[in-house]
């Protein structure tokens, strides 16, 4: 009988593997993010607005998990990294730029390259998150995710967690002090 269990264990631990599917992604970012010095960040909520249907929780949970996992940690005091996220249940046509690649283009930066703007018809179901630098005031990275063959359904748990995985994917930079094992204390975070 004991046998019997070791097989029915890797056979759930496999399918649980299964249930994640990477989404087509797409990501654009600023020339003048600084993408290897960020360490805190928060969620963007709107004023006056405490929105926390099943929906956004588990968007906003997904992308904290993530970042923490990357090193980030969170803070409401002038955090470095500001994301918000936003959901679009019909299609568009959405403005996005062909651009070096990111990891590329962070081993020797340059700010004097032009963006060649091209225009993407994205499906219905569309998560778009972005990430705004708090202290230049401006959006350096935002990754937008869709399906080719259907769209993300969002009154899904699993589809939503695997959007946001599959988008912050391509966001794959570290904490600044992260890998070095420094950990960044409150007090010279709000001294910048």
């Amino acid at each position: 009988m004991r046998n019997l269990y070791v097989p029915v264990l890797v056979l759930i631990l496999f399918s649980s593997c299964l249930g994640y599917k990477e989404l087509p992604v797409e990501y654009d970012y600023s020339y003048r993010g600084n993408f290897k010095k960020y360490r805190s960040f928060d969620i963007m909520h709107p004023v006056g607005m405490d929105d926390t249907t099943t929906v956004n929780e588990i968007v906003e949970k997904s992308i904290i998990s993530r970042m923490k996992f990357l090193g980030y940690r969170q803070t409401d005091t002038r955090p470095h990294l500001i994301i918000g996220f936003k959901m679009y249940n019909d299609s568009l046509r959405f403005n996005g730029y062909d651009q070096p690649d990111i990891e590329e283009w962070v081993k020797s930066p340059r700010e004097d390259i032009e963006y060649e703007q091209r225009k993407l018809d994205l499906k219905t179901g569309t998560l778009l998150i972005q990430f705004f630098d708090r202290r230049q005031n401006r959006s350096i990275w935002q990754g937008y995710a869709t399906t080719l063959y259907g769209s993300i359904s969002f009154n899904n748990e699993r589809h939503l967690r695997n959007a946001v995985i599959s988008i912050l994917d391509k966001y794959r930079f570290m904490a600044e002090g992260f890998t070095e094992g420094t950990a960044v204390s409150i007090e010279e975070n709000e001294l910048e």
